[in-house]
């Protein structure tokens, strides 16, 4: 199938100019001509139309006052005008400041001519090609943004950013931290869940998630995972920032404070009262990617962790508690009313260990 011509405009109030311009160029481009500028006006509303050539000296509208009437509504049409000597000033003033793209004297010459429109013609692609282009590059730049946002609903965002600032080298290089460790688990959570349908499951820890995971956000902390009913979060990790202990505890506490309005929420549906556990802990970890080549995951690791999960777990029995370790009260029971139990053994740790029970702030 050949290719459509190019379609050109001429406008001209002497019609053999017309008639000489469309018999030299109509086997080469698609030509309509035009008497008087409302006429090319029509015609362009009525026709596909890539370059428009005019004439300056025209009753009613010159060239120029043509051209700029049509720029807004085709501003994508190449725009040229054909003028004697005498006008040339206006002319160049007019390509100057981007009405026209070029002018050809009168008479014009043939050759000349043909080489400007194939110039036309060319900016015209270029200009089509380059806005493909940038609309192409727009639709690529919203897509990695929404994958951006989606990506950092699984990893936390001050990993993310560390992430694509460093090289892929150093994405699995560990580090030192001291943090406080953070495990909220709900209690008995697994005959509940038998109680509603998987979606309901779905949306009820999604509610859960959500309030728990603005109360870390609100104290500076970061969900570092989602296990079934189980939150861990970290504070200091993976940004520092102060008074991380503190922040720790405050955090459980608001937690707690916050159980009433799942149990209001859900109490149609779960027929009992929701309870949580916390565990807070302190000390030191590594943290920095793990995984593979494919498939890589931000994590903390070390002792401090373990021991803050089986804090939690000490919980088990004892509806909405908050456990701290000693490292974590020896830093916060100037701010924190806390009771003392007896040192406990834990599973993994050869000594016993104390824990405190929260009762409110200071």
């Amino acid at each position: 199938m050949a290719a459509e011509k190019f379609p050109i405009l001429y406008v001209d109030d002497e019609e053999h100019n017309l008639i000489s311009f469309e018999a030299t160029f109509r086997r080469e481009y698609k030509v309509h001509t035009a008497t008087s500028a409302q006429e090319g006006i029509a015609i362009m509303r009525e026709n596909e139309i890539h370059l428009v050539i005019t004439d300056q000296r025209m009753p009613e509208m010159t060239g120029i006052q043509f051209l700029e009437k049509i720029a807004p509504e085709f501003p994508d049409t190449i725009r040229m005008i054909l003028t004697g000597f005498s006008d040339i000033g206006v002319i160049v003033e007019a390509i100057n400041s981007g009405r026209v793209f070029r002018y050809i004297t009168k008479p014009w010459d043939e050759n000349e001519l043909r080489m400007t429109i194939e110039n036309a013609k060319q900016l015209f692609h270029l200009q089509i090609s380059n806005r493909e282009l940038m609309t192409s590059l727009q639709q690529k730049v919203e897509e990695q943004e929404q994958t951006l946002r989606l990506f950092i609903r699984y990893v936390p965002e001050q990993v993310v950013k560390r992430t694509l600032e460093n090289s892929q080298e150093a994405i699995f290089q560990g580090e030192v931290r001291d943090v406080a460790v953070l495990f909220c688990d709900i209690r008995g959570f697994t005959p509940m869940s038998e109680e509603l349908s998987p979606k309901d499951v779905v949306s009820f820890l999604n509610d859960y998630y959500t309030i728990m995971s603005e109360i870390v956000k609100q104290y500076n902390g970061s969900v570092n995972q989602f296990v079934g009913d189980e939150i861990f979060a970290a504070f200091g990790a993976p940004e520092m920032s102060p008074d991380n202990e503190v922040n720790a505890v405050f955090c459980a506490i608001k937690m707690m404070e916050n159980l009433p309005k799942l149990n209001e929420k859900y109490k149609e549906k779960f027929k009992r009262e929701i309870q949580m556990g916390i565990g807070v802990n302190f000390g030191e970890v590594v943290a920095g990617n793990v995984g593979s080549a494919d498939r890589i995951r931000y994590s903390l690791t070390g002792d401090t962790v373990n021991t803050g999960k089986r804090i939690e777990s000490i919980t088990k029995d004892h509806p909405n508690m908050i456990l701290i370790s000693d490292s974590i009260y020896q830093r916060t029971k100037d701010v924190v009313n806390a009771k003392a139990w007896e040192p406990l053994l834990v599973k993994g740790k050869k000594d016993k260990i104390l824990v405190y029970e929260v009762v409110a702030r200071k």
